[in-house]
Formats: structure tokens, C-alpha cells, sequence
């Protein structure tokens, strides 16, 4: 793992969510993204090295609304660039981690993601991302 990509915040409305960070950080978001594979609609703000990711559900079904239903709004999941991401997928299994599929997906920002089960991590979602044009 390289370094920390980015910390996803699940809200239940970006319309009002991306105003509240646009002056929390002092920066704009600089972009929004609807990614079909994980039912969520994405707001990116950057600030330094590091990225914020705001998460809305596109549904009431979807992975953030079943989150938000159960927690709230809040932290979701901290991302962490990597080089290989399959290569990081097979060393993390070996070493007894559970993810959460077997193959990295399209996701968010051009990356490859997978995620690993927060019941391996402290309770904590880690989402392991590769720049699809750096592989």
C-alpha cells in the first residue's frame, strides 16, 4: 500500500452535502461521478495529497442507503492507492483476509477498487484502489 487514496463519507444527499464541505475544506468540489457497479452517486473534493469522497445511494436498495440506514451519516471507508491491486488482493488473502469479490472492479475517479471486509479490519471498510491508467 502506497498511501491513503482517499476517505469516502456516506451522505444521504449530495445537494446539500457538497455546499457543507465546499467551505468545511475551503475548496470546491471538482468532481461527481455516478458509478452503476455500486449503485452510489460520488462527489470529489481534494485537499493536499488527499481526496474526500462523499457517497448518496442511487436507491433505497443500494450498499450506502442499507449503510446509512444502519449507521448514518458518516465515515464509510478509507482507500489505499496500490500499485498491483491484484497482486495486493492475492497477498492480503494469503495472509487470511476476507474481500469482497474476487476480481477488482470499475469504480470510482478511473480506479480498479476492491474492498475488504471491515470483520478482518477492526471494523473499519478498506478499499484498495489502482489508477487504471497507471497499470
Amino acid at each position: 500500500m502506497q498511501k491513503v487514496e482517499h476517505i469516502g463519507i456516506a451522505v444521504k444527499e449530495l445537494s446539500a452535502s457538497i455546499p457543507l464541505f465546499e467551505i468545511l475544506l475551503n475548496t470546491n468540489c471538482y468532481k461527481t461521478e455516478i458509478v452503476e457497479s455500486e449503485n452510489v452517486k460520488t462527489a470529489f473534493f481534494k485537499k493536499g495529497e488527499t481526496k474526500i469522497e462523499l457517497l448518496e445511494s442511487l436507491s433505497n436498495k443500494g450498499v450506502i442507503a442499507k449503510y446509512l440506514e444502519k449507521h448514518g451519516e458518516g465515515m464509510h471507508h478509507i482507500a489505499f492507492e496500490v500499485s498491483d491491486i491484484e497482486a495486493e488482493m492475492k497477498r492480503l488473502m494469503q495472509a487470511g483476509f476476507q474481500l469482497m469479490g474476487t476480481i477488482p472492479k470499475v469504480g470510482a475517479d478511473n480506479k480498479l477498487v476492491c474492498f475488504i471486509h471491515p470483520k478482518n479490519t477492526n471494523g473499519v471498510l478498506i478499499e484498495l484502489c489502482q489508477s487504471i491508467s497507471g497499470k
